[in-house]
C-alpha cells in the first residue's frame, strides 16, 4: 500500500470516530433536562392557578375544576380520588389563599424534561409556615396544562432572638474621685448575637401531599 493510500485509511478512520463522538455527545444531550421556554408571567401564571384550585379544591371537597384543568394523564384520577390523595391538607384545613399575593422562590427554575414535561419547584415564605411545592405540566394544544402535583408544609425560618435586657444602673464614685466599686455590681451584659441568613432552599417538610398520574 503506498504512503498516499494510507494517509486516506487514516484520515477515514479519524472521520468516523468523530461521527461516533457526536452521535454519544447528540444522545448524551438528549437525556439531560433543558430550561423550559417561558417567561415570568407565564410561570406565575401556571403556579397560581394550579395552587389556587387546590385550595378551593380543598375547601369546597370538590375536585372536579382541579381534574378538569389538568392534562389527560391527570384526569385519569376521578375527582373522588383526588379527594382521597389531598385528604391530610383538607383535614389540616391547610389555607392556601396566600399565594395569589406572595411570590413564590423557585429552587427549580422551569426546565424540559427528558419524558417532554416540564417541571418547576420551590416555595412560598409565610409566617409562621411556607408552602412547598413541585409541579410538572404536559403539552396540551399549544398549552401547558398540569399533570403533577406536590404540596408540602415547612418552618418559614429561625425565629429572631429576644433583645437582651437593659443593663443595671450603676453606682455614683465616692467623693475624691476614689475608685470604689460597688459590692455585686452586675456585668453588662454580651452583646446579641445577630440571627443566622436564612437560606433560601425549603426545610424539612412536615406533611406532604403528592400527586402523580396512574
Amino acid at each position: 500500500m503506498s504512503i498516499k493510500r494510507r494517509r486516506w485509511r487514516i484520515l477515514l478512520v479519524a472521520a468516523g470516530l468523530l461521527v461516533t463522538t457526536s452521535a454519544g455527545h447528540a444522545q448524551i444531550s438528549a437525556q439531560t433536562p433543558k430550561p423550559a421556554q417561558i417567561d415570568r408571567n407565564g410561570v406565575l401564571i401556571l403556579i397560581r392557578s394550579s395552587l389556587l384550585a387546590l385550595d378551593q379544591a380543598n375547601k369546597t371537597g370538590n375536585y372536579t375544576v382541579l381534574r378538569d384543568i389538568g392534562a389527560p394523564g391527570f384526569q385519569s384520577n376521578s375527582a373522588a380520588r383526588l379527594g382521597e390523595i389531598f385528604a391530610k391538607l383538607r383535614n389540616d384545613n391547610l389555607d392556601l389563599s396566600g399565594v395569589a399575593v406572595i411570590d413564590p422562590q423557585l429552587n427549580l427554575l422551569p426546565q424540559i424534561e427528558v419524558n417532554g414535561l416540564m417541571r418547576m419547584a420551590g416555595f412560598f415564605p409565610s409566617v409562621p409556615s411556607q408552602v412547598n411545592f413541585d409541579l410538572t405540566f404536559a403539552p396540551v394544544n399549544g398549552q401547558w396544562r398540569l399533570f403533577g402535583i406536590s404540596v408540602s408544609i415547612g418552618q418559614s425560618g429561625p425565629v429572631a432572638p429576644e433583645p437582651p435586657s437593659p443593663p443595671a444602673a450603676q453606682k455614683q464614685p465616692a467623693p475624691g474621685n476614689a475608685k470604689q466599686p460597688a459590692p455585686n455590681a452586675a456585668k453588662q451584659p454580651a452583646p446579641a448575637k445577630s440571627a443566622p441568613a436564612i437560606k433560601l432552599a425549603p426545610p424539612e417538610n412536615k406533611s406532604t401531599d403528592s400527586l402523580q398520574p396512574k
